[in-house]
């Protein structure tokens, strides 16, 4: 079975019908159950044996309202699954959709790896399940490195290596399809696992439990198997945003997407194994978002737009100029556009120097409407390699003000 993906800020996201209803999920292998959010546009959706429960995850706020539900059908493109189990999110303030720019009602894992062997295609942006036998597995053995995995508590970990600075560190990483960054550490100085002094605070995401903050540094390398990637740009979550989270035994941190993207991937869970190879994206930068600010979608306006009409001119009953098409923009039509704000802004961060604030709506970027982008081009933008200059054009207060400020690399250049 092929499923096409989008992918979104290094996420995987896949349609999905729930109980007879298309509905739109992100694929998190850090996952084990099936979550569903969002819900308040998607009332036809119906389920059944409903309870009330809580749950708790990364965040540093405390455990958060939500709904069991058992016995629900899910389909995609011929894979089915009867009697499944999801947890349906009440909090409405917790939405992926603002964060991605598409709608997004769920997060699947585990549920959606244990039974076959499932390949994940970056190249081709694509996911490829396949039936789970020897046959299939000898066709892979010949094109695929295998790479042993464990899978604890139904969720996959990967042995590797690190260095901060020189010396080699070894460490037990998740496996999290659904964390767009390279990867996350956990500080932990008897493991020699300290954050370079080299750093700066940063909003890592979103969580069940709250918002995850913590630090961005440089690394001198990370490792496993037979690949290795120089200076990766690191999280370390602080403490707080990780307290809720159950830790599997020798957990320190995790690999996330972008390193993930960088190959593609089969998933062999039963065997605790992966086939993988080098893609295109291999030897890609590690980017971060230079500016400082994090951008939401805000909902959708209507934005006036010129149609160009082709029309023949007559004269009598005859054509003129020998049928020739005049190109006449005099129609107009009204499109909804996407509204974009500035969700978070980095303390001394180049957008904060300059003045940028938390809630200005985006008006224009590079003099360019802000409704013209989506937010994976607007991200690409902020995590440039170069360190461009930037205008932004924002309303505040009804007030409309021009900000401009350069993406400046805070991070050590040094190479080890």
């Amino acid at each position: 079975v092929i499923i096409p993906f989008q992918l979104i800020n290094n996420l995987m996201f896949i349609p999905m019908n729930v109980n007879g209803v298309e509905l739109h999920f992100l694929v998190d292998s850090g996952v084990e159950e099936t979550i569903m959010f969002s819900m308040e546009d998607k009332k036809e959706v119906s389920f059944k044996n409903v309870e009330k429960i809580t749950l708790r995850g990364l965040g540093s706020e405390d455990s958060i309202d939500a709904l069991k539900s058992s016995n629900n059908t899910l389909e995609i493109n011929g894979l089915k699954s009867s009697s499944h189990l999801l947890y349906i999110v009440l909090d409405q303030s917790f939405n992926l959709s603002s964060h991605v720019g598409i709608p997004v009602n769920g997060i699947i894992g585990y549920k959606f790896f244990k039974s076959n062997l499932v390949e994940i295609n970056y190249d081709r942006k694509r996911i490829v399940v396949y039936k789970n036998n020897d046959k299939v597995r000898k066709k892979l053995n010949k094109k695929f490195q295998v790479v042993p995995i464990t899978i604890e508590r139904f969720k996959p970990y990967l042995a590797s290596k690190i260095a901060i600075q020189s010396s080699d560190i070894p460490t037990k990483l998740l496996i999290d399809l659904g964390n767009s960054d390279a990867i996350w550490l956990f500080e932990n100085k008897e493991k020699a696992i300290v954050i370079p002094k080299k750093n700066f605070v940063d909003y890592l995401g979103k969580g069940f439990s709250g918002d995850v903050e913590g630090k961005r540094a440089q690394i001198a390398k990370f490792a496993f198997s037979k690949f290795e990637f120089k200076h990766p740009v690191v999280a370390f979550p602080d403490s707080s945003s990780i307290k809720n989270v159950k830790m599997v035994k020798d957990r320190a941190g995790s690999v996330g997407a972008e390193i993930l993207r960088r190959f593609n991937i089969v998933f062999d869970y039963e065997n605790e194994q992966l086939f993988i190879k080098k893609n295109s994206n291999f030897d890609s930068p590690f980017n971060y978002n230079k500016s400082g600010i994090e951008i939401q979608h805000y909902g959708l306006q209507w934005v006036q737009e010129t149609v160009s009409l082709q029309t023949i001119p007559f004269e009598g009953n005859r054509v003129v100029d020998n049928g020739s098409v005049i190109l006449s923009n005099f129609k107009y039509k009204f499109v909804l556009k996407p509204i974009y704000i500035i969700a978070n802004v980095r303390k001394n961060s180049p957008a904060e120097l300059s003045g940028l604030r938390k809630g200005d709506i985006i008006i224009s970027i590079n003099k360019k409407p802000g409704h013209a982008f989506t937010l994976e081009k607007i991200n690409s933008i902020l995590k440039s390699e170069d360190e461009n200059w930037i205008d932004f054009e924002i309303e505040r207060e009804s007030q409309i003000l021009k900000f401009k400020f350069q993406l400046i690399n805070v991070l050590w250049k040094k190479r080890f």
